[in-house]
């Protein structure tokens, strides 16, 4: 139906016959000429449609926007005063000799050039949504990263390798969405959570390098970076370590940023371990891009008479810790209120601060209400934490694990406030991750990853060990900017090893053949040494576009509750689907008078 896409019109066609086809964005009338900018998914050319062409200049006078068009006509160079080198097609018009209407449109819900459309109202209409150009733009993005992908891939000999989606429930930290039987009533599929035991079971079938672009789904409560279906890109390989398989998804990393974006990563990424990240930044995926760190004064201050900070200094599951932020020391009372309020989100009781005024006058240069209750550390606290005169120092002091939640997420809010930025990327591999972490209200560990997982120890140092939750493991994480992007491990081949992190969960051998009993029988077969990554593609193209929500970057995606306000899923089925699949009658909404 056309020669060539709208955006593709430009100067090499002046005086060539072309057929373009799409939708009206603008359509304007000036004193009897019709100007109708055209658009498709490679951009906007305009289209000059004059009265002497009758028929077609009847046809034009009835438009609207969003009518399909199909329009034929002669390429022509704009007049100087016309060109708008903001446009690909800017040079040309096209002066229209056949006018064909395709599709009339109705007046739309919103305009695609509007601002200020509710996301609510934007879901509900994708198929308009989409249509705008950033969303176009957002699409092509996410296209060219799968197609940069799978070259990648194709090059380094990996297969491309489907995997079931109806599969059985297996626990992987959050729930499943189960799909009922029909065949076998009272029995249930799961959707996969991630393929991670196909693809283990791959390897043991000799597809030594696998990976798919595949739809994984997780019933969990939803926030800006998750939605219940998403999708990764998932990926195993035999005989490789971690460290093979970091410097193999780094390339990968940086090819899909060079290729897709224009962004050269011409460094090797850094590589911290999960004790460094916790300890310095309060948290496993750090962003790099601010100075600031935590830093420990516990040990200046337990024998002070504050208890607010003596307790937790004293206390061996406590922690007191110092977070400088530069330049802030003019901050507001309502400002420190206001980021008071944000830890108590964590957990937090409260938000000490120290304004440093001026440094060099000793404890009479700091202001705040706290520096009575310890005069004599004060002075060596600001030092230790590199304060200077404009400053303002935070503390946390409570269990280690809130003080750590609350001053890292602080960390990043502030920063984000204050644009304390040191560059636009900062990738980041996390290493030596905890194999195991404690349940305080169960009085158990679970798995930090997931139970296949290779522990950095021999199978007797695991069962002898007096606190599992010390051993770490061969597991790493990519993290740009504070977000987790994708996460790996080298895998347990070895029944033994298996039986014992088992042991250690607490999975009886029944449990364990109910629930990965198949994956059991497979290790007994010949096993080889395997590791793996999954990448969330929908968090890397959020960062990629530059968006705060993974909603932006799905073509479809589900609201904050899981629901698809386009199609009004999920809905009721019929009584006679859920008699099909065993499953109890829907009781009517009215019941009648006869009851």
């Amino acid at each position: 139906m056309r020669t060539h896409y709208c955006g593709q019109v430009t100067e090499s066609l002046i005086e060539q016959t072309v057929t373009v086809a799409g939708w009206i964005h603008r359509r304007r009338d000036h004193g009897g000429v019709i100007f109708i900018d055209l658009r498709d998914r490679e951009g906007l050319v305009q289209i000059v449609v004059n009265p002497d062409t009758v028929d077609t200049f009847a046809k034009a006078e009835r438009l609207r926007s969003e009518c399909v068009l199909k329009i034929t006509g002669l390429v022509i160079a704009r007049s100087a005063g016309t060109v708008n080198p903001n446009m690909t097609t800017g040079q040309i018009e096209i002066v229209a000799t056949d006018l064909e209407i395709l599709s009339m449109a109705e007046p739309i819900p919103f305009q695609l050039d509007e601002k200020n459309v509710s996301e609510e109202v934007r879901l509900k209409y994708r198929y308009l949504d989409l249509r705008r150009q950033e969303m176009q733009d957002i699409m092509m993005l996410r296209y060219k990263v799968t197609r940069a992908m799978r070259r990648y891939l194709d090059d380094k000999n990996f297969m491309d390798i489907e995997t079931p989606i109806l599969t059985k429930s297996t626990p992987e930290g959050a729930r499943d969405y189960l799909v009922p039987s029909r065949t076998h009533q009272n029995k249930f599929f799961a959707l996969p959570q991630s393929p991670q035991l196909f693809k283990q079971l791959l390897m043991m079938s000799g597809f030594d390098r696998y990976y798919q672009i595949t739809r994984c789904f997780r019933d969990e409560d939803l926030r800006a970076d998750r939605q219940p279906e998403f999708t990764q890109l998932d990926i195993e390989t035999s005989f490789m370590e971690e460290d093979a398989v970091m410097d193999l998804m780094e390339g990968l990393f940086k090819t899909l940023f060079r290729e897709c974006i224009g962004v050269d990563f011409d460094y090797p990424f850094e590589r911290m371990p999960y004790s460094e990240a916790i300890q310095k930044y309060g948290i496993d995926r750090p962003d790099l891009r601010f100075d600031m760190q935590l830093v420990d004064v516990a040990d200046l201050l337990q024998d002070i008479d504050f208890k607010v900070f003596a307790a937790p200094a004293k206390d061996p599951k406590g922690r007191v810790a110092a977070l400088r932020v530069p330049g802030a020391g003019a901050m507001s009372r309502k400002e420190i209120d206001d980021y008071t309020k944000f830890v108590g989100i964590y957990g937090a009781k409260g938000l000490a601060y120290i304004k440093v005024n001026d440094l060099a006058a000793g404890i009479d240069g700091l202001q705040s209400p706290i520096v009575k209750f310890f005069p004599d550390q004060v002075i060596e606290i600001m030092q230790r934490v590199g304060a200077v005169d404009g400053d303002i120092v935070f503390f946390g002091a409570d269990k280690a694990k809130v003080v750590n939640e609350a001053l890292g997420a602080l960390r990043v809010k502030i920063g984000e406030d204050l644009k304390l930025h040191n560059g636009p990327w900062r990738p980041l591999w996390v290493v030596d991750f905890p194999m195991f972490e404690a349940d305080d209200k169960t009085a158990r560990v679970a798995a930090v990853h997931h139970p296949f997982t290779q522990p950095k120890a021999t199978t007797e140092e695991i069962l002898n060990h007096p606190e599992p939750s010390q051993l770490l493991s061969k597991a790493y994480d990519l993290v740009l900017n504070g977000i987790e992007l994708g996460g790996g491990s080298v895998r347990i081949h070895d029944t033994h090893m298996q039986a014992a992190i088992f042991k250690i969960l607490g999975i009886s051998d029944e449990d364990a053949q109910e629930k990965f009993g198949f994956l059991l029988d497979a290790l007994k077969y010949g096993c080889p040494p395997h590791a793996g990554m999954a990448f969330g593609l929908d968090r890397l193209i959020m960062l990629m576009a530059g968006r705060e929500s993974i909603r932006d970057v799905i073509a479809f995606p589900k609201t904050q509750s899981a629901a698809c306000l386009l199609t009004e899923a999920p809905g009721l089925v019929d009584n006679a689907q859920l008699l099909e699949l065993g499953l109890k009658f829907r009781k009517p909404a009215v019941e009648s008078v006869q009851g």
